[in-house]
């Protein structure tokens, strides 16, 4: 636990990161009923009036700030308490312009996922040379989730030893089993099964004729599927498309993952 005199001697946009550290954590283990220095944490509340930390505010900032701190010294609830030190924890990050994000967040759960009470079905799930590790590690944690027995990585697709990789996955890489393939491996394992490609064109997702297995390619973040992989399911399944309503023409690849596989999960 960093003393309030060390604090005290960090630059203001230091000292706002660390403090949204503190609440953060703070708030999870309240979350998760694991003791915390409540004390401690009202303390805090001396260094939002710095003059060099409130600098860091717009008006309306101060102004949620200001009631935030009211909240946490007069709150005695932990269940309330939680919601107000997540929210102290936002509103820091705000102020230095670093908006949180899932991959973002410390997480002091080390224990490993139990793999083993995962429901798995005889779905597979081609990754065609993803760049992002992000969009990689969301995904393999929807596939967790949505019952994926096997992620195959084209080459080229961003790893799974990507420490953004493995931060958005949160575990799963280790619950869901993977490998990669050149394309020309990928291909040929698609040609023993039913498959198909998430992509533009094809049947809208909810007139799709999943199939009880198989496999499903997701083309990358600007390229889309290859044109081998797409036409090996174009031999088979064809394609399934999520249709849009919006001004804006696509998903990001993950979310449309997302999407897909709930569908095929039910």
């Amino acid at each position: 636990m960093i003393s309030l005199r060390k604090l005290e001697r960090m630059q203001d946009r230091v000292l706002a990161r660390k403090l949204s550290i503190i609440f953060h954590d703070a708030a999870l283990g309240l979350k998760r009923g694991l003791p915390v220095e409540k004390g401690y944490l009202k303390s805090l509340s001396v260094l939002f009036h710095d003059e060099k930390e409130r600098a860091l505010f717009d008006a309306e900032g101060l102004g949620r700030l200001d009631a935030l701190e009211g909240r946490l010294l007069a709150e005695t609830d932990d269940e309330q308490l939680a919601y107000i030190l997540s929210d102290l924890s936002s509103i820091f990050l705000t102020a230095i312009g670093s908006e949180p994000s899932d991959w973002d967040f410390t997480d002091e759960h080390t224990g490993k996922l139990d793999g083993s009470v995962r429901q798995v079905a005889d779905h597979i799930l081609v990754l065609d040379r993803l760049r992002s590790p992000f969009n990689v590690g969301s995904i393999f944690r929807s596939a967790d989730s949505f019952g994926i027995r096997k992620i195959i990585l084209v080459e080229g697709t961003a790893p799974v030893t990507h420490p953004h990789a493995r931060k958005s996955a949160r575990g799963t890489i280790d619950t869901v089993e993977h490998e990669t393939m050149s394309e020309e491996q990928v291909v040929a394992f698609l040609q023993n099964m039913p498959c198909f490609a998430l992509e533009l064109g094809g049947t809208e997702i909810g007139r799709f004729p999943f199939p009880a297995s198989g496999a499903c390619v997701v083309g990358s973040e600007e390229m889309g599927v290859s044109v081998a992989l797409r036409n090996a399911c174009d031999r088979s399944l064809g394609r399934v498309t999520i249709p849009l309503h919006g001004s804006k023409g696509s998903l990001n690849v993950s979310v449309a993952t997302g999407i897909m596989l709930a569908s095929w999960a039910w």
